[in-house]
């Protein structure tokens, strides 16, 4: 059985909102729609093409948003602003009252109450290993890497895939992990790492 899942750019989603477009990029259950709300996380980016943007409600969801190009100032109401640059990140909930200001494309990352997880931005050069044990509190955990720009290859228990500009990788397991990230580009690759538990 393939440890390691890829979905190519050409093979993921993108759909059109009023204030520009979100490209889907993994939910889990897969065959769940992000419009019913029952996913345990969703993985998305999103071209934001306004000035000044309003957040959807959403109740119930835990939210992670970093900035993978321009800047980002968040407003939410009765807790705190901030402002992102790129490959900075922010938490907050889906029931809070969230306004942005600024033009950029960002990478989300939604969880329901019960599902924890993280977002790191990788600057790769040459290699990096990944040692990950899955969270002993939680019964499920998935790693999904996110190509923003080059071309890696991805190493896990000697099962070796390709990910390009735009790719996803998904690797699920439920004990200890090495995944092996390899830059096989003559830049630095950019890839954005997400660890759910669930």
């Amino acid at each position: 059985m393939s440890r390691i899942k890829i979905i190519k750019k050409e093979n993921i989603l993108t759909s059109k909102w009023s204030g520009g477009t979100t490209t889907q990029l993994y939910i889990y259950p897969e065959n769940e729609l992000y419009e019913n709300r029952n996913f345990k996380f969703r993985i998305s980016s999103a071209k934001v093409n306004l000035e000044e943007s309003t957040f959807t409600k959403l109740p119930k969801i835990k939210r992670k948003i970093m900035i993978l190009d321009g800047k980002l100032k968040l407003i939410h109401e009765n807790h705190y602003n901030v402002t992102l640059e790129k490959f900075e990140q922010d938490t907050f909930y889906g029931d809070w009252n969230t306004k942005s200001y600024g033009k950029v494309t960002d990478f989300n990352l939604m969880m329901d109450e019960n599902t924890d997880g993280i977002i790191e931005y990788i600057n790769l050069e040459n290699e990096k290993i990944i040692n990950s044990n899955k969270n002993q509190e939680y019964e499920n955990t998935t790693e999904v890497f996110y190509c923003v720009k080059g071309k890696i290859n991805i190493n896990v228990d000697n099962e070796c895939k390709q990910l390009e500009y735009g790719d996803v990788a998904i690797i699920e397991y439920n004990d200890k992990i090495e995944i092996e990230l390899n830059n096989v580009e003559q830049f630095n690759s950019d890839i954005i790492r997400t660890k759910v538990n669930y």
